[in-house]
């Protein structure tokens, strides 16, 4: 529990005052012009400007381009881990790992200049398991004293732990150098996860979501956040394993979630344990986005120890009992761990095959003394070996159905998940306690939980957007507040009573918020923060749990807080709670409430009240409460003491419509009061009464006379108005379950990780540096004897190189695999500087067919353009002379340099260094595409030139060509009389009807312009038949 919020979550806060104050004072000034006579003309330009200032205001809120905008989601699983991400253009995908694979040992191998993880650790395990540290979630917020942590040696003999004497947790202790906590290790673990995401991803990625099991309590949640922390991820939530679970089946399954509750069990027994897990799903109505999906967590069972390892370990004991039944050798293989790990390699393999084969064959070879194991495993055996474990299938789902108050009737399916689910008899099991027909199958029991993590990831990141789905997650273990207090039985006579306010119930939602008022304290006072009734969890359970002591909080500056406020009625001493989306409970703030009678004053004026705004703005910008913080006083919902089933079931009895989503976003604040009432001494059983009751009593002194005349006063009294004033207390937190790392501790492992990170980062750019060196000298030895390169090489030339390589290779041999990077990488370059200008005349010589081909291309489409251009008429003309000569020049040059650049290479010798150059090639080749592309863009965007308008004579003389061509030949020779020219402002004479026996006009006259049409033909406009000119502009068109 922390005294104040997650810092991350309200980072950058202060980034956004600049535009808000820019956007008020533009307000203001939209107020002044709307206040003068041209206001009202200038309103449509002022909220133009105002949406201008909006924008450029809010642009420094934007991010940028270099800011991480994937996220990702890690499936914690006790053996394996599953990576999703979520990034634009690829929406939740699973992350392959660096053997391509989609699921990732949670190993990690610690030598003393190496570390490894995953596959790899795991093969350094069936060779030195010392050095190898597996299955960290049985280890994860544990105190040493712990069974678990007992266990977890008696499985792992060959580790070495101790006590951290500072936090009363353990630590891996490999050698007086090498010493590290479990958080660590995990740490470890996420940041390789990290990295794996980030190289699928290509780009940072910060925002994580982490699966945790469901029956992980405050310690256990704190120390993955912390694991997190050493790895600098950012986590935006841990969500319970079997909620990520529902998650991913409600969302590919919308369409079928309707107003009726549809209850579904989930099963998953994995690794390390077993959690049974009831949902249901429904639609519901919110106020933000309409009705809506949701899951909601109605009970949970669970078994810490029952899982597929357990089996492993069991059949691995049994392997190990038929090697020394065998007697093919005198020592006995249990007290050698190196052949434990194989035989538990083996093991692991074997129950795979037996959950499918009926019997098969165990093999390992070299076990003990290089002696070879082989032996037959029928899967009876595995059953009998199993068979109290089989037993345990059912407690997970009997637990969860009486924490729901279901019976099996009520869940329309089970559905199996996690990898053990897989063995016929647990399947076997799970049926017959269900009562079902047959277990559902229908999602990925290996990723679900990644995939519906991160969904919630992408939900909770700015930078998608999803659809929404409501989920309402629920606290397995309640949590409650004891104090102690004095009360007077007798006159007199004072005793101590001790006092418990539940504040979070078993299955309480989350997130959630809730006020806890102290109302007879008047001094420094000291409460605790503990676990509720844990009644319902089995003794091992017990055992295993943990400290039921979360907190105790010390309460400072009470006492003068109530000397300052003597006038004021005290409303009591408010701590404010917090379980945020992790499920980890902290204590926001506490603070003492005051309520005093003030004067109403008028009305400030909207201007006034922006004013104030920005000087508030400016002012202040601390996030810290003020001391005397004073406010009008609100009606604060007052709740009761939970007091058990009662409410429970009104609660289920809330129609779908009805439920205000008490986990969600609404952080709705429930306030338990502590009573004062004195009629309630005598009842020690039961010490609650509702906080509205206690304030009455005290209100109420005078009598019941008094109380009405005073009542009907203040109804004709002008009623005054009551200020709230709260004073910001003290609070000095000791945390009683794991102690939290300080922040010096903090950095320190984080400096630790960043350390072991850059080693690992030097090793692989070292090898990198070797493996190039390595490469490039046997590279290079073979190409010296390949024909292309001896044809550029001469003897002597060759005999250098040849020296050299073998001199380095000699090096390498010596001392090459324990010389440094830079020492590396030194060599590689004099080598590559010795071997450059072979290497160059062989690049030239492969390049030069391609680019003289090219070049050649080029120089003739360029010729046939230039002829082409020339050919254009002069009156159609779009390019000048100095652009066509330009053009010549150019390809002339390139002609001649081409001839005689290939004429003197082919006298020189192939050892020399060549004078025809690809670069200078591709130059040429640009040139000439740049005048050519600049002519061809100016013809495609040139306008034709405006024809000249003709004169009165060529008007007749057209007319009287086209009389003759259209007539016959006896029309041509009549004479006809001349008549008067006329005018250009006639009409038109009307054409001439065609008499019988003449043949009708063709299509080619009726397409012909008559003489009027031409004379009344706009100047520089174009007839519908093309002309001379148009006709060979299109030619070029087409050549181009």
């Amino acid at each position: 529990m922390a005294p104040t919020r997650i810092a991350g979550r309200y980072a950058h806060g202060n980034d956004k005052v600049f535009p808000i104050v820019c956007w008020i004072l533009h307000c203001l000034l939209i107020k002044k012009h709307e206040s003068s006579p041209l206001g009202v003309l200038k309103e449509t330009t002022m909220w133009r400007d105002s949406i201008l200032w909006m924008l450029f205001c809010c642009f420094p809120l934007l991010p940028s381009p270099t800011d991480s905008i994937a996220v990702m989601s890690v499936d914690l699983g006790s053996e394996w881990m599953k990576i999703a991400i979520v990034k634009p253009g690829v929406p939740m995908e699973i992350v392959l790992n660096k053997e391509s694979r989609r699921k990732t040992p949670v190993a990690v191998c610690l030598k003393e200049n190496e570390r490894l993880f995953g596959d790899g650790a795991l093969g350094v395990s069936v060779k030195n398991p010392k050095v190898v540290y597996r299955y960290l979630q049985d280890l994860i917020g544990k105190q040493k004293e712990n069974p678990l942590v007992a266990l977890y040696q008696n499985r792992f003999p060959e580790h070495h732990l101790e006590k951290d004497e500072d936090r009363g947790t353990i630590i891996f202790k490999n050698s007086e150098e090498m010493q590290y906590s479990p958080e660590e290790i995990l740490g470890m673990v996420l940041n390789y996860s990290q990295g794996l995401a980030q190289d699928f991803a290509e780009q940072p990625v910060k925002d994580a979501v982490i699966t945790v099991p469901a029956f992980f309590n405050q310690a256990e949640r704190r120390a993955v956040l912390q694991a997190a922390q050493m790895a600098g991820l950012k986590v935006l939530q841990l969500i319970n394993d079997n909620t990520a679970v529902a998650l991913n089946y409600g969302v590919f399954r919308r369409k079928d979630i309707n107003s009726t509750a549809q209850n579904v069990m989930f099963y998953d027994m994995g690794s390390g344990s077993t959690v049974a897990t009831i949902v249901t799903y429904q639609t519901v109505k919110t106020k933000d986005s309409g009705t809506q999906p949701q899951l909601q967590i109605r009970g949970v069972g669970f078994d810490r120890t029952l899982g597929g390892f357990e089996m492993e370990l069991r059949l691995r004991d049994h392997l190990a009992k038929l090697f020394n039944e065998q007697k093919k050798t005198k020592k006995d293989v249990r007290e050698n761990a190196r052949a434990m790990a194989k035989l538990l390699k083996e093991a692991q393999r074997l129950k795979t095959v037996l959950s499918a084969n009926a019997e098969h064959t165990a093999q390992v070879e070299g076990l003990l003394d290089d002696i070879d194991f082989k032996a037959k495993v029928k899967r009876t055996e595995l059953e009998t070996l199993c068979s109290d474990l089989f037993d345990r299938v059912q407690g997970p789902v009997q637990e969860a159905l009486g924490s729901a108050e279901m019976s099996m009737d009520e869940i329309e399916q089970v559905i199996l998940v996690g990898g053990a689910t897989r063995v016929p008899k647990v399947q076997e099991v799970l049926l017959k306690a269900s009562g079902k027909e047959e277990l559902g199958k229908n999602i990925n029991a290996d990723e679900a939980a990644a995939m519906g993590a991160v969904y919630q990831a992408a939900a909770l990141s700015k930078a998608f957007k999803v659809k929404p789905f409501l989920v309402r997650d629920a606290s397995m273990f309640p949590i409650q507040v004891e104090f102690t207090r004095e009360t007077e039985e007798e006159e007199g006579v004072k005793s101590l009573k001790h006092n418990k306010r539940v504040l979070f119930q078993r299955m309480a939602p989350y997130p959630q918020r809730k006020v806890i008022t102290f109302n007879r304290y008047t001094d420094d006072f000291i409460f605790n923060v503990n676990y509720g009734d844990l009644a319902f969890l089995s003794a091992q359970d017990l055992s295993v749990f943990g400290s039921l002591n979360l907190t105790t909080v010390k309460l400072t500056g009470v006492g003068s807080s109530f000397k300052k406020h003597v006038d004021a009625e005290s409303k009591g001493i408010k701590a404010h709670f917090n379980m945020d989306e992790s499920g980890v409970l902290m204590l926001d703030r506490v603070e003492s409430v005051f309520e005093t009678e003030v004067e109403e004053k008028e009305e400030e004026s909207t201007l006034t009240k922006l004013g104030n705004t920005i000087s508030s703005l400016f002012g202040g910008g601390s996030s810290e409460p003020s001391v005397n913080a004073s406010e009008p006083v609100q009606d604060e919902e007052e709740v009761p003491p939970e007091t058990g089933k009662e409410d429970d079931q009104a609660q289920k009895d809330k129609p779908a419509e009805e439920e205000k989503q008490e986990a969600g976003e609404n952080a709705k604040e429930e306030t338990l009061g502590e009573e004062k009432a004195e009629a309630e001494k005598a009842d020690a059983n039961s010490d609650a009464q509702d906080p509205k009751e206690a304030e009455k009593s005290e209100e109420k002194k005078p009598s019941e006379e008094e109380g009405k005349a005073e009542e009907k006063e203040d109804k004709k009294a002008k009623p005054q108005k009551r200020t709230k004033i709260s004073d910001e207390i003290g609070v000095e937190l000791q945390v009683n379950d794991i102690l939290n790392p300080s922040s010096d501790q903090i950095e320190s492992s984080k400096k630790k990780l960043q350390d072991l990170t850059d080693r690992d980062l030097a090793k692989h750019e070292r090898e990198k540096a070797l493996n190039s060196l390595e490469a490039f000298i046997f590279e290079t030895q073979d190409k010296l004897y390949q024909d292309e390169f001896q044809a550029v090489v001469s003897e002597e030339e060759k005999e250098q190189i040849s020296g050299k390589l073998s001199e380095a290779s000699e090096w390498m041999d010596e001392e090459g695999y324990t010389a440094g990077t830079k020492e590396l990488k030194e060599k590689l370059s004099e080598l590559k500087k010795l071997c450059k200008a072979m290497f160059f005349r062989v690049e030239e010589r492969r390049k030069w067919p391609d680019r003289l081909a090219a070049l050649d291309s080029m120089l003739n489409h360029s010729a046939f353009f230039l002829k082409s251009a020339k050919l254009i008429p002069e009156d159609d003309q779009v390019f000048t002379e100095v652009e066509l000569k330009t053009l010549e020049k150019v390809i002339n040059e390139t002609t001649t340099w081409k001839n005689e650049t290939v004429a003197e290479q082919e006298k020189r010798s192939s050892t020399e260094r060549p004078v025809l150059l690809s670069k200078d090639i591709e130059s040429k080749l640009a040139l000439l595409d740049r005048e050519v592309n600049y002519l061809l863009n100016k013809a495609k965007f040139a306008k034709p030139k405006p024809k000249p308008k003709p004169t009165s004579a060529e008007k007749n003389g057209t007319s009287t060509e086209k009389g003759k061509a259209n007539g016959t030949v006896a029309d041509s020779e009549k004479v006809i009389p001349p008549k008067e020219e006329p005018s250009p402002e006639k009409a038109p004479e009307a054409p001439e009807e065609v008499q019988p026996g003449e043949e009708p006009p063709t299509v080619e006259d009726a397409g012909k312009e008559t003489e009027t049409e031409k004379s009344e033909r706009p100047e520089g406009a174009s007839s519908t038949e093309p002309s001379e000119n148009n006709k060979s502009e299109n030619h070029l068109g087409d050549e181009l």
